[in-house]
């Protein structure tokens, strides 16, 4: 079946045409002119009946159309919020994780109380003008200014897996992360939750 009458169903919000064009052989990675496939319409429209169906009958998660967006990536786009969370949950995020990148700033004490702080020098560029710290790692002050990231590595520069200093991450760690320090990276759909509330204000 080369024509498009699978986009067209779900572009309708036509269940039972979806579900019979599928059976009837219809490619569920069908592309149109703009390389959207019916997952793709799907997740813009928001529909979480046509999104299980289409994931069910072989859609594939990862197929992207002119514009490079997976179908997580439209869902979140449009602001639907449950077929982002329904997509995601499939394993719709692209391979490339589209998630922005979060660090939060911290004062060096704070992370140093952690009883299993180690500190190190990982990946470690000085640029020519930075004073290097005499003595090592250890020489770094306990007011300065570190940076906690999204996967718990703690690092001297802004830039994730830069100048790392710590990255022992373990259940521990996590808890002390969220216990001691209220970090609890935003993932898409708090961000856009967060969003939504704003523009409801």
């Amino acid at each position: 079946m080369s024509d498009l009458k699978l986009i067209e169903a779900v572009k309708a919000g036509d269940l039972p045409a979806v579900n019979e064009l599928i059976e009837a052989g219809a490619d569920p990675n069908q592309q149109d002119e703009h390389g959207w496939t019916p997952l793709n319409w799907a997740a813009g429209k928001g529909d979480a009946s046509l999104l299980k169906s289409l994931l069910e009958r072989g859609a594939d998660l990862s197929r992207v159309g002119r514009d490079e967006r997976t179908p997580y990536m439209i869902a979140l786009a449009a602001g639907h919020a449950e077929a982002a969370r329904l997509l995601r949950d499939a394993g719709a995020k692209s391979s490339a994780d589209q998630e922005r990148p979060y660090c939060k700033a911290v004062v060096l004490k704070e992370v140093r109380r952690f009883s299993g702080w180690v500190e190190g020098r990982i990946n470690w560029k000085e640029s020519s003008d930075e004073e290097r710290p005499e003595g090592g790692p250890d020489a770094l002050a306990d007011d300065e200014v570190v940076f906690l990231h999204q996967d718990f590595t703690v690092t001297r520069s802004m830039w994730p897996g830069e100048n790392v200093i710590f990255n022992n991450v373990t259940p521990e760690w996590q808890k002390f992360c969220r216990d001691e320090l209220d970090f609890n990276p935003p993932d898409d759909l708090d961000l856009l939750a967060a969003a939504h509330e704003e523009s409801v204000n």
